[in-house]
């Protein structure tokens, strides 16, 4: 999938979508950290880091803090640190450790005000106790201390700059330090978030050094946990995601009791086409969850995490044929959520909740879609998408006057999604522009009106290619699926093998457009290639539940389904 970040509007987009869910979820600074509350896991993984305490505890709860913290789990890494702190009084960098897990990170850019007392209130407590630790220990609170400020400034810039500053200070002083490298080249993608690459494929900013710093700490150890996750956004919308593949693999099992690193492999996997290891590692990660929330049953930010799992595992299995997966996971992903975190942070989690219709739809399950009952009032967004999908289902079922109500409706829908809001990544009304022409396509193309159902969908391709970049994306179902559905059953197998080969360069080995090239290739006479792609289907859907008879379902059965 190579479309790599749209600089401004990605970060603009993602700043302003994780500040609103910072402000309404109960992330650490606004549910403070309590010793009692911390607890040792199991299945944390092997890193370590010596600090200055003679606490075998607080040495432990440290070690986990950090790797809480390398696995975006800033809430439980606030946790951990603290009881390190509470058992050693005189560790300064447990309170460090404190100070940063509360500051800005890549997926949210911004800090509340709580958020901003207690990252200041932790680094008051770890100057006050400095001189207690290590030269390295020093520096790093010396550099944390650049990071804040108080009262906190509306416009965090020139700290966030200060910080990398003072971290490349520290890493210049402690070359061989791998931590202190990590730390350095996470501050260095704190100033560009998610803004790493142009459109082309080219670095953007300080890019170079931070895939280079990078680089230099897996060489050392391959299996740092910070390194390896931070790589894999490092490269994975650049034109060579390969180049993750050791921090891939080396994340599969590094830290089984953190989800988020156990799914982190699937953003490469789904990159090159490895879609039943896109699988696994979300099923892992899923798996890690469920017994985290065991151990933990209430969440703040590390909730969108949690959901983005199974999110993600359900995408997979979609591309992999798997529809009992991909149903059962994408309707838990929407129902696991208590409503009344749904309603208090509802602004942010409209965007990921229409994974369910998209599994429905992609697998033709046109009755139980329209048996869904509507979504509530505060989504806005997932309404005008089930709306979006009834139309299609209804259109797919030839219920055409009900199709083009149902199409009313979505506008209505539409207009009632607020200026400005979200969908995972790209603004909702991008996105909702992009569901109104694969509509109006599928809507035509019922009533056999192939010329305007091509020109819609191609206008929907159009609009897919400029979507800001997001694993999984924020339209699940390629619109070229439908297209060269369209063009073939149009005869015109020509401009749908080029319509299906376009699409596997986006999304390499997926079977749904290798059975449609295998079907565009038939009907050229293109025997041995036809074959080809043939076969290319059958690996692709080894683990499928599912036989598809074209590449969207909107499609009436004119072929004989594969055998």
């Amino acid at each position: 999938m190579d479309r790599p970040h749209r600089s401004t509007r990605r970060r603009l987009g993602l700043a302003a979508t994780f500040a609103i869910l910072a402000a309404g979820c109960s992330a650490p600074a606004s549910a403070p950290a309590s010793p009692p509350s911390a607890r040792l896991f199991e299945g944390m993984g092997s890193h370590k880091r010596p600090v200055s305490t003679r606490s075998a505890e607080a040495q432990a709860f440290f070690d986990q803090g950090l790797t809480w913290a390398y696995a975006f789990n800033h809430e439980e890494a606030a946790r951990s640190f603290e009881r390190a702190a509470t058992l050693d009084p005189s560790l300064a960098i447990g309170w460090w450790g404190v100070a940063l897990v509360h500051g800005p990170h890549i997926n949210n850019a911004s800090m509340t005000e709580d958020s901003s007392r207690a990252a200041w209130e932790a680094l008051q407590k770890a100057k006050t106790l400095r001189a207690k630790g290590s030269p390295v220990e020093q520096a790093l609170i010396d550099a944390v201390a650049a990071r804040y400020a108080w009262p906190a400034p509306s416009d965090r810039g020139e700290l966030d700059r200060a910080y990398a500053a003072a971290m490349q200070t520290v890493h210049e002083r402690y070359p061989d330090d791998l931590d202190v490298a990590a730390l350095y080249a996470e501050s260095l993608m704190d100033l560009q978030p998610w803004d790493l690459w142009t459109k082309e494929g080219a670095p953007k900013g300080r890019t170079l050094e931070i895939t280079a710093l990078l680089e230099k700490i897996m060489a050392a150890n391959p299996r740092h946990p910070g390194a390896t996750h931070l790589y894999i956004h490092a490269v994975e919308a650049s034109k060579e995601p390969r180049r993750a593949d050791a921090a891939a693999n080396a994340l599969r099992t590094l830290v089984p009791a953190s989800g988020h690193l156990s799914h982190m492999p699937s953003h490469i996997d789904a990159r090159v086409g490895r879609w039943a290891e896109s699988a696994v590692a979300n099923r892992r990660a899923v798996t890690a969850d469920v017994e985290y929330r065991r151990l933990v049953p209430r969440q703040g930010f590390y909730r969108v995490y949690m959901h983005h799992n199974e999110q993600f595992l359900s995408f997979t299995c979609m591309m992999l044929g798997r529809s009992e997966e991909a149903i059962a996971t994408g309707t838990r992903a929407v129902t696991d959520i208590p409503a009344d975190w749904v309603k208090d942070n509802a602004s942010v989690i409209d965007g990921y909740m229409t994974v369910r219709l998209d599994a429905l739809k992609r697998f033709g399950k046109w009755d139980e879609l329209l048996a869904l009952e509507a979504p509530p009032a505060h989504l806005p967004f997932t309404t005008a998408m089930w709306r979006y999908a009834r139309g299609v289902a209804l259109a797919a079922k030839g219920r055409l006057d009900d199709a083009h109500a149902e199409r009313e409706r979505f506008e209505a829908a539409c207009a009632a999604v607020p200026k400005g809001a979200m969908a995972q990544i790209n603004p909702a009304a991008t996105v909702l522009g992009l569901a109104r022409h694969v509509l109006d396509g599928e809507i035509a193309y019922a009533a056999r009106d192939y010329g305007v159902a091509e020109r819609e969908l191609r206008a929907g391709v159009e609009v897919e290619d400029g979507l800001i970049y997001m694993e999984p994306p924020d339209w699940m179902q390629p619109a070229r699926h439908t297209l060269g559905a369209v063009l073939l059953d149009a005869g015109k197998p020509e401009e749908a093998e080029k319509t299906y080969r376009e699409d596997l360069t986006h999304w390499p080995n997926n079977g749904w457009s290798l059975l449609g090239l295998s079907r565009a290739l038939e009907a050229q006479g293109k025997t041995g290639d036809a074959a080809e792609a043939k076969a290319s289907f059958e690996r692709a859907w080894t683990e499928a539940d599912f036989r598809p008879h074209a590449s969207c379902l909107c499609a009436p059965k004119l072929a004989a389904t594969p055998r």
